[in-house]
């Protein structure tokens, strides 16, 4: 796994989750990376914990012993002609926003998933996420849509931008 000075990435384990879903429901409070409105609890967690294994990984972020963020490639959908494509989600603990690690993240995922034969990668953004299709954009994912009206946050109806990063054929060079 990748690392730096600072920063070191790893494959996340059960003991990980406390501080995945705090970060998560960081996610959910600033009601920018999620349509989720209720913070998730421990059992929640758990139960998204168990739909991950070696093909569809979980990765943390840590510096100095701390977990800071996480990512991971998640089930697209249970049809066969989905399973070379996978889902991602990436949060990243408030306070270390906009320094690289979600790129960082998203770039090993990347690598986790050219190694399970993963042809492409989707993801949903709330269209005023500004900071994450940024980031996305970096990461070589591009938008290929949006859903009008698709969730409801605090009372407003949101837009959704779905965004595709191709790992194999011709426009995987991006």
């Amino acid at each position: 796994m990748q690392t730096s000075d600072a920063l070191a990435l790893r494959r996340a384990s059960e003991g990980d989750l406390e501080a995945i879903a705090a970060i998560y429901n960081q996610g959910i409070e600033d009601r920018v990376a999620t349509l989720e409105t209720e913070p998730k609890s421990r059992d929640e967690i758990e139960q998204w914990w168990q739909q991950h294994d070696d093909y569809y990984a979980v990765i943390v972020a840590v510096e100095r012993g701390t977990v800071i963020g996480w990512a991971s490639l998640n089930r697209f959908s249970g049809r066969c002609a989905h399973a070379e494509i996978a889902d991602v989600s990436v949060y990243v603990e408030r306070d270390f926003r906009g320094r690289g690690v979600g790129f960082a993240l998203l770039s090993e995922l990347e690598r986790e998933a050219r190694r399970n034969g993963l042809r492409k990668l989707v993801l949903h953004a709330l269209d005023g996420n500004e900071q994450g299709r940024r980031l996305y954009g970096k990461a070589r994912f591009r938008e290929v849509g949006v859903f009008r009206e698709h969730g409801r946050i605090d009372g407003r109806y949101v837009d959704v931008v779905a965004m595709e990063r191709m790992l194999t054929g011709p426009e995987a060079g991006l």
